[in-house]
């Protein structure tokens, strides 16, 4: 009985993780897929064919038979949403490399910080998350407006002459992605670096490496793991970003999010907006797949 019981919780834990992924991401998805492939209608909901249980099997596999990808062609065919592909993964990669240079510092210095001062440290990242993601966002608002706090200070320093537009500008997007997602990045490289054995910087400068060259030789190589995790925290949430380039980014900046959130809010075009929003998901499930070989191959080395 042991045995068989300590089998069914072994079974449990696997089974509950993706008992989840069905319920809260697979199911979902396709819902989304199949009013993609339904057609506009005005009405409630403003889509067709709508299953119901009264149809019977017979009117389901009727209503599956009207479906169509004409909605995929027509984004094929308008420039609009490939240009806010693009735009999108530019915008979000840029950002990502920002936010790289930026937290890596960051993560170094936590790492070889005193082991009492770390959990402050550490602490000190997380301390945004206290706060509200869209209250965080607004505060850029103040901060980056022409009569803003930026533009007051380096005024008041005698840098500038005029005030600085920076607010709604691709430029305050990069600020407000690098700011929101910087934890997301100092603490996946802060977890790599944390590990590493000191003694191999020691081993590197002594066989005549300088520390720059015993950086970029030992301390970087080991950290690819951290670096390309956090990447994909920060490059995969940015490309669907909605919230910051609306608010900071303004009406000229083109992103995939703000194109969905028009299609499904403003033009009530719920199947052309879910064929755009599944088509992001399979561009985004290219860098997971990326993610999941380095990390088999890493541990297949580690072996």
């Amino acid at each position: 009985m042991g045995t068989l019981a300590s089998r069914f919780y072994s079974r449990l834990v696997i089974i509950i993780p993706y008992a989840w992924l069905l319920l809260f991401f697979l199911a979902p998805f396709f819902i989304v897929f199949r009013i993609s492939l339904s057609a506009t209608a005005i009405a409630m909901p403003p889509y067709e064919p709508v299953f119901a249980l009264a149809d019977g099997w017979s009117g389901f596999w009727d209503k599956i038979s009207t479906f169509s990808l004409d909605n995929y062609g027509y984004l094929i065919a308008d420039p609009l949403y490939f240009n806010a592909y693009i735009s999108s993964v530019v915008i979000a990669g840029i950002s990502t490399l920002l936010t790289l240079l930026i937290a890596y510092p960051i993560a170094y210095g936590m790492a070889q910080a005193p082991r009492n001062v770390r959990p402050t440290l550490l602490m000190l990242v997380i301390l945004p998350f206290w706060t509200s993601f869209l209250i965080r966002v607004y505060a850029w608002i103040a901060i980056l407006k022409p009569e803003g706090l930026l533009n007051q200070l380096l005024l008041s320093l005698h840098l500038i002459d005029n005030p600085l537009i920076v607010l709604n500008t691709n430029t305050a997007v990069y600020i407000g992605i690098v700011y929101s997602y910087l934890p997301f990045m100092v603490l996946p490289l802060y977890s790599a670096l944390e590990k590493m054995d000191g003694t191999l910087i020691e081993a590197a400068q002594d066989l005549g490496c300088t520390p720059i060259r015993a950086f970029w030789r030992v301390t970087f190589p080991l950290s690819i793991p951290g670096v390309i995790a956090g990447c994909m925290l920060v490059f995969i949430p940015a490309v669907g970003e909605f919230v910051i380039p609306d608010l900071l980014g303004g009406s000229q900046t083109l992103m995939i999010g703000k194109t969905i959130w028009n299609e499904f809010n403003s033009n009530r075009d719920w199947p052309v907006s879910s064929a755009v929003a599944t088509i992001l998901l399979l561009i985004l499930v290219i860098p997971i797949v990326f993610f999941q070989n380095v990390q088999a191959k890493a541990d297949e080395a580690g072996r």
